[in-house]
């Protein structure tokens, strides 16, 4: 380059080269605050003077009336400032967000499970306010509570919301002509969410009705909705800012309503600014969960076993609300299927009313519980046949022509799942593993080894299809330096990573020259969830059209001032090249201001091709697939039903990856945390309807130790996307966590070796030591 800032030719064509958008292996952008603590959370935040602290008094019966409310004692308590209940709040009662007013914020007469808010208390300090809530008096009139899914089904079996069918075929015929048939049917246990940080919100009053709220939330706009709702007065008075989440996996998607809600009323009856924070035990209990399932199935397939007929009826325990349980269930009835195609099928969903509070969002939403009754029906028809359970899937995988068509009619065209089976068989040694596993067992009394190889696909988009939109803010400063805002929220998964590293790399600029501020309702307005493992495919495709616009409006302004053509234009490494001429992006930025041009600009982007008729239980629901497969090895001890992970290899399909690093991430977390669901964390009620399991001494998630002992995995290299997602890349919150599936299968062969696989071990989830003994002890009992 000369002293002109001109290039020769072979700059210019390496600069035009250099402009293909290539993957960012960067750490996550909060990495170095989340620790060394200087990452700003809700509950970190500086309070103005004289801020305040509400609580929430909670019901002590799961079923009953409220004959009396006694709280003289609360207002008495030195400290407290304010004690409101249901008849106190300004607007509407309710924080349902499926709009069916079943979900009131503060109970008035009836309460509907144990841990449901019926008072509020404010007071100068946390303490006095947390302790003040326990002096209520509440009297109630106990009525019998529906707690289980077995009690609900008996009877007046009462939905929160319509089940959904899907058919197709004459079902009846084909299985009773099915050479083999199979009924059973397995139980599914809920999961916590168990987030780091739990439900907070913080409420400050302005002027004219004015509500600046602060919530730990996956949807700010629900929560902004439901504030003005609650408060009585239009959404354009109330703003929801969310920076970061300390976690949520679903959680913070509508539970965190309730907090915020309650933290705007005490604001704006107190004239000033609320937090709410609950403690551990408190927030396990009131709030919602994964839904536990029973599958029932009854299948008839041929001697090689392919399946020929498939009946599932998916019963639900929901809660006393809707919550999101009706989309919850139709989901996991969509993932029925899981990679395998059904000629003949009939599907249903039964989401119960139960006494217990309203399960909601986790990841997968639903998907893993309909995953996990495929993958029993798989191993069970290949027990019975004394086959490899692999052999059996591929056998049953969606092919070619007439082999395409998926329980809801959606063609599957993206179809990878047989090339990433190959692939990891053979790079995991699965074959020769296998039978060292089975010489292992046949040499070893007390410890038996299982090892299993499950397959992943996962459909992209929220079935409610509006949902499936995102809007983007790009302010393009004077002196080149940007600010990016957008609808979607950070809770730790790498959004906010991924979505400036795309509009940094659209101009060529250090990551450094990216400032994304918190998600904001008055500055992307109609936010969809962060959920559905779409957050990157929905705002990143947003940022993208905000900048393309920014480009087109610069291009116009540069071939006008600088006499170039169109494509002359580019960015490189913090210039601008016009032709042979290079700028700084700065003086470039300066300049296009000095001539007046709009430097500021909102980007929208709405997903394709997606449909969805509910009542026809037909449609596109998904615009593509996520595909992946795992190999989990363990071992047992018989004695005592403790288990170790051995290892665990992973091959998973991400499309183009946009940021490897956090991909990784991703698929290890989301492995972890499905292998948590179905091995050790338990969820028990009592009698009366009390969570008993409401703190990490009674609820075990999994620990370091816990980890796979070898623990492999690799991203499908040669993936893209068919479809014209953000940069070809795929989504990949969700689908890792149905990876592992392949841990309760593996667990589920090594107790049947104790019987020299003579019994099918009908193992339920979560496959605690405790029900491993039980169920090994069991077989020894019925073969004895």
């Amino acid at each position: 380059m000369n002293g002109n800032n001109q290039l020769n030719k072979i700059e210019l064509q390496k600069a035009k080269e250099s402009q293909s958008f290539s993957k960012i292996s960067r750490g996550h952008e909060s990495s170095y605050k989340h620790v060394s603590g200087s990452a700003m959370y809700v509950d970190d935040l500086p309070l103005p003077e004289n801020s305040l602290h509400a609580y929430i008094g909670f019901s002590e019966c799961s079923n009953g009336i409220i004959s009396s409310l006694d709280l003289e004692a609360v207002r008495q308590t030195e400290g407290v400032v304010d004690v409101f209940t249901a008849r106190n709040i300004p607007g509407l009662n309710d924080i349902s967000p499926s709009g069916k007013m079943d979900e009131p914020i503060l109970a008035e007469r009836e309460v509907l499970f144990w841990g449901q808010p019926i008072f509020v208390v404010v007071a100068e300090k946390r303490a006095i306010a947390r302790k003040a809530a326990r002096l209520g008096r509440v009297s109630y009139q106990v009525l019998p509570p529906k707690l289980a899914i077995r009690d609900a089904e008996k009877g007046d079996k009462k939905l929160v919301t319509p089940g959904l069918k899907l058919s197709r075929g004459n079902f009846t015929r084909d299985f009773q002509s099915a050479r083999n048939k199979l009924i059973g049917e397995i139980e599914i246990g809920g999961q916590d969410h168990f987030y780091l940080e739990g439900q907070i919100a913080l409420a400050q009053p302005g002027e004219d009705d004015d509500m600046l709220v602060i919530s730990s939330t996956q949807h700010p706009s629900e929560v902004q909705h439901m504030v003005s709702s609650a408060l009585g007065v239009s959404s354009n008075n109330v703003t929801v800012q969310v920076r970061r989440m300390g976690g949520a996996f679903g959680g913070k998607e509508t539970q965190s309503n309730l907090f915020a809600v309650i933290a705007a009323i005490a604001a704006r009856r107190c004239n000033k600014t609320v937090k709410l924070r609950l403690d551990r035990d408190d927030d396990m209990i009131a709030t919602g969960k994964r839904h536990d399932f029973i599958g029932r199935y009854k299948v008839g397939f041929d001697d090689n076993g392919k399946i020929l007929a498939l009946d599932v009826k998916l019963s639900a325990r929901c809660g006393f609300s809707a919550d999101l349980s009706g989309p919850i269930t139709d989901r996991a009835l969509f993932h029925l299927d899981n990679c395998y195609f059904l000629p003949c099928l009939n599907f249903e969903s039964f989401p119960f009313f139960t006494n217990t509070v309203s399960n909601t969002a986790f990841r997968g939403f639903g998907g893993p519980q309909g995953m996990l009754v495929a993958e029993r029906i798989m191993q069970e028809i290949a027990f019975k046949l004394g086959k490899d359970t692999l052999e059996v899937r591929k056998l049953n995988f969606y092919g070619k022509k007439d082999r395409i068509l998926t329980p809801y009619y959606q063609i599957v065209e993206d179809n990878i799942i047989q090339r990433i089976i190959r692939e990891l068989e053979k790079t995991s040694n699965y074959q020769e593993r296998r039978n060292m596993v089975n010489r292992f067992n046949e040499e070893n009394r007390i410890f038996k080894k299982g090892i299993s190889l499950t397959p992943v696909k996962f459909g992209i988009s929220f079935t409610a299809t509006w949902y499936n939109q995102a809007g983007a803010l790009v302010h393009i400063y004077t002196d080149g330096s940007i600010a990016l805002n957008h609808g979607g929220t950070e809770m730790g998964q790498g959004l906010f990573t991924k979505v400036s590293a795309l509009l940094a790399a659209e101009f060529d600029l250090p990551l450094s020259a990216i400032k994304f501020g918190a998600t904001d309702t008055s500055k992307v307005p109609n936010t969809s969830a962060t959920a559905a493992s779409s957050g990157t495919d929905l705002n990143g495709m947003a940022v993208l059209n905000a900048a393309s616009k920014l480009k087109k409006r610069l291009a116009e302004f540069a071939v006008k001032e600088f006499g170039v053509k169109r494509n002359e234009i580019f960015y490189k490494e913090g210039n601008v090249i016009l032709a042979r001429r290079k700028m700084p992006f700065r003086n470039f930025i300066k300049a296009a201001y000095l001539s007046r041009v709009q430097l500021f600009e909102t980007g929208f982007y709405k997903t394709p091709k997606i449909h969805w008729k509910r009542e026809l239980g037909k449609g596109r629901p998904f615009y593509y697939f996520a595909y992946g497969a795992a190999v989990s090895e363990v071992i047992v001890d018989t004695l005592t039903g403790e288990y170790q992970v051995e290892r665990v290899d992973i091959l998973h399909d991400v499309g183009e990856s946009i940021n490897p690093n956090i991909d990784l991430g991703q698929i290890e977390g989301g492995f972890i945390q499905g292998m948590g669901w179905l091995t050790t964390e338990e969820l028990w009620w009592d009698a009366n309807g009390k969570l008993q399991t409401h703190a990490p001494s009674t609820y075990k998630i999994p620990l370091a130790s816990d980890r796979p002992r070898k623990f492999n995995i690799n991203l499908v290299e040669w993936a893209s996307n068919k479809e014209k997602t953000v940069k070809r890349s795929k989504a990949v919150g969700e689908p890792p966590f149905m990876l592992a599936i392949s841990v309760h299968e593996a667990l589920s062969l090594a107790i049947s070796s104790t019987q020299k696989n003579k019994t099918f071990p009908s193992l339920d989830a979560p496959a605690t030591p405790e029900r491993v003994l039980n169920l090994i002890n069991s077989l020894e009992g019925s073969n004895s």
